[in-house]
């Protein structure tokens, strides 16, 4: 059996952000929670996860305080994003911005994200600066500890 690696201790945000939403499968259910879902059902038919993977995913996500349980309906175990989960949102629309140009043959149909006011789609997304000015990765560096 194959021992997990974690990166708690890393000083990489992003080895870290893997640890708790590095599977596909944990992407998949905070791009659910954020259209709606909130049932383990719900989950399970957006996804077509089996109930193993998925109750394990659930789990690891509320115990990173990307979900929480709500327990309200006394019946059913609800699940809902926290802030921390609720902040994947530009996370998913930059990943699916990207998915959309560049895993999709140009006649193939795909989801986008709309702005529910305007009922337009969503600007791309552009990193900037500080000042402003859009950057890439040419103009940019990770200053390591």
């Amino acid at each position: 059996m194959v021992k997990r690696v974690t990166h708690v201790e890393s000083a990489c945000g992003i080895a870290r952000s893997v640890d708790i939403i590095g599977d596909g499968w944990s992407l998949l259910i905070v791009r659910d929670a954020l259209e709606g879902a909130r049932r383990f059902l719900d989950f399970q038919r957006a996804s077509g996860v089996s109930k193993t993977i998925l109750s394990t995913r659930l789990r690891h996500l509320v115990d990173a305080g990307v979900m929480r349980i709500d327990e309200r309906d006394g019946h059913h175990n609800e699940y809902e994003l926290t802030d921390k989960g609720r902040d994947l949102f530009t996370v998913l629309v930059a990943l699916r911005q990207w998915a959309n140009i560049y895993t999709f043959d140009p006649e193939e149909e795909r989801a986008e994200y709309i702005d529910t006011v305007a009922g337009d789609p969503l600007a791309a997304i552009v990193i900037r600066a500080a000042d402003g000015r859009a950057i890439g990765p040419a103009d940019a560096t990770v200053a390591r500890p």
